[in-house]
């Protein structure tokens, strides 16, 4: 086994991907004997057979099933090692972050504050859905995805959700929206500014249901960035962490109201499990730890 050969692993994984020795060797413009004698080479290595022919297909035996896997982790292995190499030898390092698009972009920067600015860093910032990311976070294109939901163990078994932070959220709106005595009262008189499919919604539909409440909705937004700016316009009272407003609120043009929702939004750092990860992503989450510690301090 100390023989093994990265070209022969190559080879019988383009093979087994393909299932046709004939159409393998003429993707990767090489002879039919050439790829076959590889692919034998592989198996007196190894010492088992990898493929049983069936008809024009080749179909791989419960040993050759355990070598594409096996042959799968290697190459993924060989191109973080490229990919850390070239990071290295560059002498600046880069961490590809992905964003939800409707994340609070106060939230975003608050995460990655540990290396703005920093000469040897080179921050890659990407924004989208949840599943384009999760996909780019599977092929190592980004090296962690911030997010509001954890992703789905059954469908991403190979990622980690770190939580990174947890917001209590409140009632935000103009001073004046704010004169009411109880909360019952506040959602009867003032609009709101609602997201949409969200944990946020969910507690707000169930908080409204238990006060048997309707209160009139000015507007349903699934960017926090829009109802940021809808509240300091006075549509109505958002419902967010208070970091998506955090300048609002330090500059007194909105107000927290007094009451308590019982609703919280935590906050991801979601992960791939890797040999060689991204050294910047494990600061970033550990500083994120501190600052989350020090909070409930």
């Amino acid at each position: 086994m100390s023989e093994l050969n990265y070209h022969h692993l190559r080879y019988f994984h383009e093979v087994a991907k393909d299932g046709n020795l004939t159409r393998t060797a003429e993707r990767l413009n090489v002879s039919q004997s050439a790829l076959s004698t590889q692919i034998r080479t592989l198996e007196a290595r190894i010492g088992h057979q990898l493929f049983e022919r069936r008809g024009r297909q080749l179909v791989l035996t419960e040993v050759g099933h355990i070598t594409l896997d096996y042959s799968e982790r290697i190459f993924e292995a060989g191109e973080e090692l490229e990919a850390t190499l070239r990071q290295a030898s560059a002498g600046r390092q880069a961490v590809r972050i992905g964003a939800l698009s409707t994340l609070s972009r106060n939230f975003q920067i608050g995460f990655l504050a540990p290396i703005i600015g920093r000469q040897d860093v080179e921050i890659v910032l990407r924004s989208g859905s949840a599943n384009v990311l999760f996909e780019a976070l599977q092929a190592m294109a980004l090296d962690v995805v911030l997010t509001t939901e954890p992703p789905a163990r059954d469908v991403f078994s190979s990622f980690i959700a770190h939580r990174v932070a947890e917001q209590k959220v409140l009632l935000h709106g103009t001073p004046h929206r704010l004169r009411h005595a109880t909360l019952e009262e506040m959602l009867r008189e003032e609009p709101v500014i609602l997201p949409t499919d969200s944990s946020i919604r969910t507690g707000f539909d169930s908080l409204i249901t238990r006060h048997g409440l309707r209160p009139q909705v000015a507007a349903e937004v699934d960017d926090m960035a829009m109802i940021r700016l809808l509240a300091r316009e006075d549509a109505g009272l958002a419902i967010t962490p208070a970091v998506v407003l955090a300048d609002e609120l330090r500059e007194g043009l909105l107000m927290t109201a007094p009451f308590d929702l019982d609703i919280g939004e935590d906050f991801y750092a979601v992960t791939l499990q890797r040999r060689f990860p991204n050294p910047l992503v494990a600061e970033l989450l550990e500083k994120a730890r501190e600052a989350e510690a020090a909070k409930a301090d």
